[in-house]
C-alpha cells in the first residue's frame, strides 16, 4: 500500500510541477479508490500537496524566476481565498462542483491551444493598481476555488498569471508550484484538518512522492523551456477536464 501511494504521489506531482497544477486529479481518486472516504481523502490529500511546493520551492529558488511583487499579491489574495473555500467545501454538492470545474478546466486547455505564441515570452503588463486590483480579486475567487473545490485549480493561477499579467509559462508555473502549492493549499490543509480527519498513517509516502515530484517535474520545467510547459498544460487540462466529467 505505501509503494502504491508513493508510486501515485510521484506520477501526479511531477506531472503537476511540470504543466503547474492538477495533482489532485490523479491523486485524490486513487485515495478514494484505496479506501479513504471524500472528506478524509481530501483532508489528506491537500496536506500532502503541500510537499509538492516544498519540493518546487526547492528547485525554483535557484532559477531566480520569482518576481516577489506576485509572491506578496498571491499570499494577500489567494490565502483568505483557500480559508473559505476549505470552510465551506463539505458543504457544497460535490458533483454539480466536479462537472463545472471540469468543463472550466477544458476550456483553460482549448483557449491556450488556440493561441500558439501565448505565454512563449514575457511581457509584463497590469502592473498599474487597477490592474493589480482585477488581478488580485480574480486570484481570490480561485482561492476559494482551491479550498472548496478538489483538484486542477492550480492549473487556472497558471494561465491566470499568462493571461493578465503577462507572463511566461516557465515563470507562470513557479509561482503556483511555489505559492499555491506551498501557502494556499498548506492554508486549506490546516483548515480542513481541523475541520476534518486526516489519514495520517497514509500521509508518509504521500509525503515523500510529493516533495521528489514536486522538485523532479520544476526541474524538466526548467530545463525543458515553455514551449514543452505551454504544451504540457494544454494536454494536461484537456485531460484533467475529461477526467472530472467522466468520474
Amino acid at each position: 500500500m505505501q509503494l502504491i501511494l508513493f508510486l501515485v504521489s510521484l506520477a501526479a506531482n511531477l506531472l503537476s510541477a511540470l504543466s503547474g497544477g492538477g495533482a489532485g486529479l490523479l491523486q485524490l481518486p486513487a485515495l478514494i479508490l484505496l479506501g479513504l472516504p471524500f472528506p478524509v481523502a481530501l483532508a489528506t490529500h491537500k496536506i500532502a500537496s503541500v510537499a509538492l511546493g516544498i519540493g518546487a520551492t526547492a528547485r525554483n529558488l535557484k532559477s531566480e524566476r520569482l518576481e516577489w511583487g506576485f509572491v506578496g499579491l498571491l499570499l494577500a489574495c489567494g490565502v483568505p481565498g483557500a480559508i473559505l473555500g476549505a470552510s465551506l467545501v463539505l458543504a457544497l454538492p460535490e458533483r454539480a462542483a466536479e462537472i463545472a470545474l471540469g468543463l472550466l478546466t477544458i476550456g483553460l486547455g482549448v483557449y491556450s491551444w488556440a493561441k500558439p505564441k501565448l505565454g512563449l515570452e514575457h511581457h509584463p503588463q497590469h502592473r498599474d493598481p487597477w490592474g493589480l486590483a482585477v488581478g488580485g480579486g480574480v486570484l481570490f475567487l480561485i482561492g476559494v476555488l482551491n479550498g472548496s473545490l478538489t483538484s486542477g485549480t492550480g492549473l487556472f493561477v497558471t494561465l491566470w498569471l499568462v493571461r493578465w499579467f503577462g507572463l511566461d509559462y516557465p515563470r507562470a508555473v513557479a509561482h503556483t508550484l511555489v505559492l499555491v502549492g506551498l501557502f494556499w493549499n498548506g492554508a486549506g490543509a490546516a483548515t480542513l484538518g481541523v475541520l476534518g480527519e486526516v489519514a495520517w498513517d497514509w500521509l508518509p509516502a504521500l509525503l515523500l512522492g510529493s516533495l521528489l515530484g514536486g522538485y523532479a517535474g520544476a526541474h524538466l520545467a526548467i530545463v525543458k523551456g515553455g514551449r514543452v510547459v505551454k504544451r504540457a498544460f494544454e494536454l494536461l487540462t484537456i485531460a484533467a477536464g475529461l477526467s472530472l466529467l467522466l468520474r
